[in-house]
């Protein structure tokens, strides 16, 4: 015994270590499965930028436009510390990020948390939990996404394959939307004078107009690649108020992933893409060398009465030649044009989002929910709302355009749901009487009703945990049939069906989709159509959902349902960090 205690310290050492290597073995071998963090600092600055021949100052993290990339594996932490350093309140949104019990860290502004104030921080801490692919983190507050977004990829767990072709090379392509004048003014006048929000000036590619623009030609975005190879582009939409087309002239795209969700391969030659989704595509490069460079075009798909941005952004896809190649010829390509749809093509539209199928295999499967708890019928699109007597309106009588589901125009509180929700102080803030029907039927998308008046207030839908929810989303008429691209937070959901005029509950049902239905986390609304999707509700917290045109989040098109804890451990909201922003 005396001999144990008197070991020298070197063989204690070792004995020690022998111990805790033992002890841990189990652990290091969870561990080689298990994500890292990951730690980003994200500092929001001022930063002066040049486009269509004006400089303006702009929001950006870190000085950059767009924004860094996140790079992560599934299954890893994310520790993203944001410091502003601009006049604005900030709020960033990991957006299609499933936050599983972290919505703390989920980011729209008076929703899930105050708004980060001048000199303030916040760290966002999540874990990327069961999802892997394209997606994109963007301010979620006024319309500071104008110039505050960047891509999220998720790469999958280390030594797992992608269900296609690895790609040669991995590109992201992120659609902006550009201002010649400082967007924070352009809102703030639209909703003081009740008017619609000026157009923007120009379309982005990778933050860069490309030669449709008085002087841009040299702003262009160039993909190059060599001849005979496989890319994959992670094309992201975040524009603020147009979905868009997609096409590379004289090349084949073949669509297998949307929203971080692997899906049955198609090919196509043009992607339709609305505001808030991602749509990974494999571009395979022709044998030779070919003597053109080749447009990569993206242009609005526009399906309302309203004014739209009717230009066109052009990126350059140019073939790399051998360096003796390049000496020898020197002469200017030509530009192959790549034709796009008409602007108001919603049969292609239909078309398209219908091919989106989940892989469904034993290994990625689709949990379509085969029960469902809670049914709901929910109409989306605009009305009006009366102006406050010391505003002059351009509406008749005084009223200003508004959005609303199921006729009720969201009012933002001025304290965040979910911590009202979770201290259990929602008197005052919230009520739960949102409506799970229209308040009053009408020929949805025939002759709008003479009242057009909506109402007006903060209501959220309550669920019990694990309730699933099946819901129709009916686009209007009123002040016209559009488009819009709806996006539930904190949650991926199936899409059944979709189709033209209003929604048949006796026949529509019976041609849903179960098996292999697209699993997304935004969908578009079909002009003067219906889309039924269905999700559960296995997410603890207060989620948003809303129009991802920004102009309707801003006239109130937008909601948020709260999800109560479950009984188990694993099924409860985390407490709220301490570095939490006050209000």
């Amino acid at each position: 015994m005396v001999s144990v205690t008197l070991t020298s310290s070197a063989s204690f050492r070792a004995l020690f270590l022998a111990l805790c290597a033992v002890w841990l073995l189990p652990d290091l071998a969870l561990a080689k499965h298990a994500g890292i963090t990951r730690h980003y600092k994200f500092n929001i600055k001022m930063k002066n930028v040049t486009r269509l021949c004006q400089t303006k100052s702009i929001v950006t993290v870190n000085g950059q436009f767009p924004g860094p990339r996140i790079i992560a594996r599934e299954g890893d932490r994310l520790l993203i510390k944001v410091v502003n350093h601009v006049q604005y309140n900030v709020t960033l949104h990991w957006h299609g990020i499933r936050q599983l019990r972290s919505g703390w860290a989920d980011g729209p502004a008076y929703v899930t948390q105050c708004p980060i104030q001048t000199g303030q921080s916040y760290v966002y801490n999540f874990t990327i939990t069961g999802q892997r692919g394209t997606l994109f983190w963007h301010a979620h507050i006024s319309w500071l996404r104008a110039t505050l977004y960047g891509p999220i990829v998720i790469l999958p767990k280390r030594h797992a394959s992608y269900p296609f072709p690895q790609p040669f090379k991995e590109v992201p392509i992120i659609f902006g939307e550009w201002w010649k004048a400082d967007t924070e003014t352009i809102i703030n006048q639209a909703m003081a004078t009740g008017g619609a929000p000026n157009l923007s000036d120009a379309f982005t590619i990778n933050g860069l107009p490309g030669p449709s623009y008085k002087c841009s030609a040299e702003e262009t975005f160039k993909l190059k690649v060599k001849p005979g190879k496989i890319y994959l582009l992670r094309l992201i939409n975040a524009a603020l108020n147009d979905e868009l087309f997609f096409r590379i002239s004289n090349h084949t795209l073949t669509v297998v992933e949307a929203d971080a969700v692997y899906v049955k391969p198609f090919k196509t030659d043009i992607v339709l893409i609305t505001p808030g989704q991602t749509t990974n595509v494999l571009l395979r490069s022709q044998s030779k060398i070919p003597s053109a460079n080749f447009a990569m075009s993206a242009r609005p798909y526009a399906t309302g009465p309203a004014s739209f941005d009717n230009t066109t952004t052009i990126g350059i896809l140019e073939y790399q030649k051998s360096a003796s190649a390049s000496n020898s010829n020197n002469k200017k390509l030509p530009l192959l044009k790549a034709k796009l749809p008409q602007f108001n093509d919603s049969t292609f539209a239909m078309k398209f989002s219908q091919k989106i199928r989940s892989i469904a295999t034993a290994k990625f499967p689709a949990k379509v929910p085969k029960k469902v708890d809670r049914r709901l019928f929910f109409t989306v699109g605009l009305g009006i709302l009366p102006c406050s007597q010391n505003q002059t309106c351009q509406g008749p009588n005084n009223t200003r355009p508004a959005g609303a589901v199921n006729n009720v125009s969201f009012v933002q509180p001025n304290i965040a749901l979910l911590q009202a929700h979770f201290f259990h102080q929602s008197k005052g803030v919230y009520t739960t009487n949102f409506p799970t029907n229209p308040p009053f039927k009408f020929n949805y998308t025939g002759t709008p009703p003479k009242n057009i008046m909506l109402d007006s207030g903060t209501k959220v839908v309550m669920l019990p945990f694990n309730t699933s929810v099946e819901f129709v989303l009916q686009d209007t008429s009123i002040l016209g049939a559009e488009s819009h691209p709806l996006h539930l937070h904190g949650f991926n959901f199936f899409v059944l069906g979709q189709g033209v005029g209003n929604f048949d509950p006796k026949k529509d049902p019976a041609k849903f989709n179960l098996i292999d239905p697209a699993e997304r986390n935004t969908v578009g609304v079909p002009s003067g159509g219906w889309v039924a999707i269905r999700f559960l509700a296995d997410n603890p917290g207060v989620w948003f959902m809303h129009c991802h045109l920004e102009v309707h989040t801003s006239w109130g098109l937008k909601m948020a349902w709260v999800v109560n804890d479950g009984k188990g451990h694993k099924q409860k909201l985390l407490p709220p960090p301490a570095d939490l922003p006050k209000c």
